[in-house]
């Protein structure tokens, strides 16, 4: 075990004596996110993408089980119009700058995905799916309570959203193998907070057996 895996179980077992970290459980109405996972950030050529991650193709996977439950699937994307200049988020990390809306691979979805014409698509200008955009309303008219966060970045955009989600009042689920980084310690470091603070992060799959569970309840 390396010098980080043990300072985290160290910290974690601090945590669980203070009553930090329990599991929040799942309910019976879940709807899946799709953080990000647009062609941009799956291409190097995009200061924000890497070329094949690995975890696009367990999220493909994935999308099939939740297809099978027939539940809500929504992406997201992240573009700005050609006059925008990304605003304070922009600032802060310039390659965003290079997501427009006129360019397809910025606002398309990866092809390995799958994704269908009745799947949500929002183009959110922010870190979070939920801010300035109608995500919240979007699940709630579904009855919604249980929202399974995929995608990417896990240290930015996975985690704004994660904690927006439970802001609202949402369970949170997050399958470890279906979220990604550029960089394998902050990817590791934020999973450890998300599971800690905010939802609860199980092995994509023991999420599909969640899953498998909705179908049979619906049968």
């Amino acid at each position: 075990m390396d010098d980080s895996a043990t300072a985290h179980d160290a910290v974690g077992q601090f945590y669980a004596r203070r009553g930090i970290g329990a599991s929040s459980g799942v309910g019976e109405r879940p709807a899946v996110v799709v953080v990000d996972v647009s062609r941009a950030f799956t291409s190097s050529a995009y200061g924000v993408g890497e070329d094949n991650p690995p975890a696009v193709p367990r999220i493909a996977e994935f999308l099939g089980h939740a297809r099978a439950a027939r539940v809500p699937i929504v992406f997201t994307t992240i573009a700005f119009e050609p006059d925008e200049d990304g605003a304070s988020f922009g600032a802060k990390v310039p390659a965003l700058r290079e997501l427009r809306t006129d360019d397809p691979a910025a606002v398309e979805i990866d092809p390995l995905l799958g994704r269908r014409p009745e799947e949500l698509v929002l183009v959110k200008k922010f870190p979070s799916a939920f801010f300035g955009t109608h995500l919240a309303s979007h699940l709630v008219q579904r009855g919604v309570d249980t929202v399974i966060v995929t995608g990417c970045s896990t240290s930015g955009c996975i985690r704004a959203t994660v904690v927006d989600a439970v802001s609202y009042g949402f369970r949170v689920v997050v399958p470890e193998e279906c979220v990604f980084d550029r960089a394998e310690e902050p990817h590791r470091a934020n999973l450890f907070d998300i599971r800690s603070k905010y939802a609860d992060v199980l092995s994509t799959d023991d999420v599909e057996k969640y899953l498998a569970g909705v179908i049979e309840k619906a049968e």
